[in-house]
């Protein structure tokens, strides 16, 4: 009985457990985004026109995204951008800190500038393989230096995929896998418990939740 009980618990745990926790990141995650117009909105917004709720921020946030889009697009927002940009960049502390962010940006807004495919590599040592996300070509000013030609490889943490380390490989120790971005991070994600040979994609809540 005990061992019937305990394996509905954890049973039910795995299914329970990630859902709490996504609707707590997402719950999270919107009132953050909220806070950042909404505690300058509210005040002026209650004292003026006696009126405000909750999401407002977030919509005045999508809006001027959504300008701001439309600007960059033209040759006027074009112009405007990197007149703002030069500004920034010389700002001290300012400027080194923007370009950084600016990257991650491209990275995770543009298409062509995310992963380009998995990958294994030799790491940390030799015959030790991981994953990992093969990103650029390496520039040739470092190649140069080793006479190889090197790409650049991201290789994630567990259990957070969007860090890690970049490491310069040459091409020849580099061997392209036969797998999805997307399954790649399960893997990473889960510590290498999922086996994607064993695990299909729409039965892993149906084994879980099996008595």
């Amino acid at each position: 009985m005990f061992k019937r009980l305990k394996k509905y618990f954890f049973s039910g745990l795995a299914v329970f457990l990630p859902l709490v926790l996504a609707i707590y990141v997402f719950v999270w995650l919107m009132n953050f985004v909220e806070s950042l117009l909404g505690k300058y909105l509210k005040p002026f917004f209650l004292e003026y026109y006696d009126f405000y709720f909750w999401g407002f921020g977030i919509l005045i946030l999508i809006l001027l995204i959504l300008f701001s889009g439309f600007l960059i697009t033209h040759y006027f927002g074009r112009v405007m951008h990197r007149t703002t940009e030069k500004l920034v960049l010389q700002v001290p502390l300012l400027g080194m800190i923007y370009p950084a962010f600016k990257e991650i940006s491209k990275f995770f807004f543009q298409e062509k500038a995310r992963f380009e495919k998995v990958v294994l590599v030799e790491w940390p040592c030799k015959e030790s393989y991981v994953i990992g996300f093969l990103t650029s070509s390496t520039t040739v000013r470092i190649s140069n230096k080793v006479g190889k030609k090197l790409s650049n490889v991201m290789i994630p943490k567990v259990p957070n995929p969007l860090t890690g380390f970049v490491v310069m490989v040459p091409d020849e120790l580099i061997t392209s896998l036969d797998i999805t971005v997307e399954e790649a991070v399960r893997i990473i994600v889960s510590g290498g418990v999922i086996n994607l040979e064993q695990v299909e994609r729409a039965e892993d809540l149906d084994d879980l939740a099996t008595p």
